[in-house]
């Protein structure tokens, strides 16, 4: 059992950032950690425990409820100390049972919890626990940084002490603009190793402890505007405003916020992303500005309209178009004055149902963190697992070290932009956008995304002739140059055309798309490998604790035994290419010959041809689902079975059951899914969900880069 206490240096800090990212930073090693909070901070006695609740919903697993702050004070003040530890170990124990290694979070020192400092001392004991130190940095001046940490350490023995294991640096200030930047995927180059050495140097010529191999900095964590930024749903309260509309509060960020005082032909250049607009409610101008901003395509954060009344209903109707775009619209009594004043005291801690800000937070936190103490305090002791985090971690490193291009016939849709800028700067794939570059400069500019300068973009009218004649080579005898030139006018044609002939190495589309369109001129263009004689789809579902590989959830409506051993096999070695060791349950209502019917042979017959085709592959079936998921129930209906109750791959024998099995299991228990991706294509083509989120979309062109990796191998 190892236990980790992460203790703050003081408020404010970010130490609810700190224990959520070091506990992805883990999962991205194959490590699942438990987290305790034992003392609560919240005043209200009916609140939310921020960390504990966060941590609930972002690694969907459970914990226990922290001690009441009332109680813990009670006890204190009673002079019941060794009682209120002997709970937190009992909490601790709790977690034990399920964790074998558990992240715990100290209290926060501040004036009203003077007795924070020695209870996190005496908590370290009691837990036997290592101790990281949690402080804020500035660059600019290493000694008062140093102070900080040097007091806490003190309090646990020095840095020589085996209880003290680390320094871990938060909400970094003065480093280079462009250290700091935005945040959305995993990424470890983000981590910032030269401006990390550099701090530690100036930091040990007063304070040589910190840094060194017994008290070391494990990271330093950047301060970002974008990840401090509250959602327009969590400024209401805090200026006492009501709801003129509510539009879509809940997504919208604040990035920046403009007064606007002066006449409005000065101020149209605080119009864009992300701007929270603060005006008089009877600036009227400002209201029409703010509705023709929204109607451009300029995604304001929101308005807030201060004073007075709230606007007449005639002023707003003139406004229809952004009210229905989802403009968020506030008005408070307060002056303009004291709700810009009220606004800058607005906290950065993360609200409990943020959970897109948590994610996001914690992937930045994490990307921060130095691996290689991670591998040094596991010490060998752990087994990894392939988690949600750590596929997601690898399948960003493969892709980087795989450098393929890849072609986006999407190029004018604003997630796909804003995904091919962010895979072209950490070098996931070279993307190339299929669209008129101004259109992209535009949608670009209206929505604050900062195109890298090396992203290709291609307008398709340019280049669209120079496919014709290939295309009616491609397609002999069914198509003629008219109908080329037709069918070229669709960018997923022409992306695939491009793909055909070797001038990229894979194609994502889907976001603006149907399956049909996106599959259908790759089964024309770029046909099956060598060895399948069927393309068929796997999605990765992402589940807490394992990532298991479904098949046939979106392509073949009613495979034959011969093509369902073939999706087998294919499934198995997607798995493989992966990182997943596979272990395949031929699905079927039936487990062995516990029940009989045609679609129960198919299954049966299916498994014989797969085993004979690929011995080397542990396959089984038929499986019930709980057969070949559940251990129990596996030992107990197959106990025989290699892959009884250890399934990580699903081929289902129909669509009908694939595509629903999918559907349920992603909706009902929350799990993410990736794909679907195709497999049995002589070239990677992949499909997006168009309800897909930026990060869905640049996890799909990295699995599409590693797929053409690996046929090119």
């Amino acid at each position: 059992m190892k236990t980790i206490l992460l203790v703050p240096t003081g408020e404010g800090v970010g130490l609810t950032s700190a224990c959520l990212g070091l506990i992805y930073a883990l999962e991205c090693q194959g490590v699942k950690a438990g987290f305790l909070k034992p003392f609560s901070q919240e005043s209200d006695a009916g609140s939310l425990d921020r960390t504990t609740a966060l941590y609930r919903h972002l690694f969907n697993s459970e914990t226990v409820e922290p001690i009441r702050h009332a109680t813990v004070v009670q006890q204190l003040n009673l002079g019941e100390s060794d009682e209120l530890l002997e709970e937190a170990v009992r909490l601790h124990r709790e977690i034990a049972k399920k964790h074998d290694l558990i992240i715990v979070e100290g209290l926060l020192p501040s004036s009203r919890d003077t007795f924070a400092s020695e209870l996190n001392a005496t908590l370290a004991k009691a837990l036997d626990a290592k101790v990281i130190i949690v402080g804020t940095a500035d660059i600019n001046n290493p000694a008062k940084t140093a102070d900080k940490i040097d007091n806490l350490v003190r309090q646990f023995g020095g840095a020589a002490s085996e209880r003290t294991a680390g320094v871990l640096f938060m909400r970094t200030r003065g480093l280079p603009e462009d250290s700091a930047q935005i945040p959305v995927t995993i990424d470890p180059s983000l981590r910032l190793i030269s401006d990390t050495e550099k701090f530690v140097a100036s930091i040990q010529s007063t304070h040589p402890q910190i840094g060194s191999i017994q008290l070391p900095v494990i990271g330093l964590v950047p301060f970002s505007n974008t990840l401090s930024v509250p959602r327009m749903s969590d400024l209401a309260v805090h200026i006492q405003a009501d709801w003129i509309n509510q539009g879509d509060a809940a997504h919208r960020r604040v990035l920046h916020s403009s007064l606007i005082a002066s006449n409005i032909e000065h101020e149209l250049h605080k119009f864009v992303a992300g701007e929270l607009i603060i005006s008089a409610s009877d600036r009227i101008d400002v209201l029409l500005a703010s509705s023709l901003a929204s109607s451009n395509g300029i995604p304001l954060a929101g308005l807030v309209l201060t004073e007075h009344h709230q606007p007449n209903p005639q002023v707003l109707d003139f406004c229809q178009t952004a009210i229905k775009q989802g403009l968020p619209i506030l008005h408070t009594p307060l002056s303009t004055f004291e709700t810009a004043q009220q606004l800058s005291n607005l906290g950065n801690e993360i609200p409990v149902d943020d959970v897109e800000r948590g994610e996001q937070v914690t992937r930045f936190v994490s990307s921060h963190i130095n691996a290689d103490w991670i591998t040094e305090i596991l010490n060998g002791s752990y087994q990894p697992r392939l988690s949600p985090s750590a596929f997601r971690h690898e399948l960003v490193q493969k892709s980087i070290a795989a450098k393929k291009r890849i072609v986006l016939p999407e190029g004018d849709e604003p997630r796909t932009i804003q995904a091919a800028a962010i895979c072209q700067s950490r070098g996931i794939a070279h993307c190339i956008l299929l669209a008129k570059p101004e259109v992209v400069v535009e949608v670009a500019k209206a929505r604050n995304i900062e195109l890298p300068h090396d992203l290709e973009i291609i307008d398709p009218d340019l280049i669209r002739d120079n496919y014709v004649e290939k295309m009616v080579e491609l397609r002999k005898g069914k198509l003629n140059e008219l109908q080329a030139k037709d069918q070229l006018q669709d960018t997923v044609v022409l992306g695939t055309m491009m793909l055909a002939l070797d001038q990229v190495d894979g194609l994502v589309s889907g976001a603006v798309h149907t399956t049909a369109n996106t599959v259908r001129p790759a089964f024309q263009l770029i046909k099956t490998a060598p060895d399948y004689s069927l393309v068929s789809s796997v999605f990765f579902m992402l589940l807490p604790d394992e990532v298991y590989v479904y098949g046939d959830c979106a392509i073949n409506p009613d495979p034959d035994a011969e093509q369902l051993a073939e999706i087998a096999i294919q499934s198995a070695d997607s798995a493989k290419a992966f990182g997943i060791d596979p272990r395949i349950a031929m699905i079927s209502y039936s487990t062995g010959t516990s029940g009989a019917g045609a679609e129960v042979e198919k299954v049966a017959e299916a498994t014989r041809i797969a085993k004979e085709r690929r011995p080397d592959l542990l396959i089984d079936g038929p499986l019930q689902y709980d057969a070949a998921s559940v251990e129990s129930v596996g030992r107990s209906k197959a106990p025989d079975s290699e892959v009884a109750g250890r399934a990580n791959v699903f081929i289902f024998p129909d669509l009908n059951t694939g595509n629903t099995t999918y559907k349920a299991v992603q909706r009902a228990a929350n799990v993410v899914s990736v794909g679907p991706m195709l497999q049995g294509l002589n070239k990677p083509v992949n499909d997006l969900s168009r309800g897909a989120l930026v990060d869905d979309i640049v996890f799909t062109i990295a699995l599409t880069a590693i797929q053409a990796e690996q046929q090119s191998s």
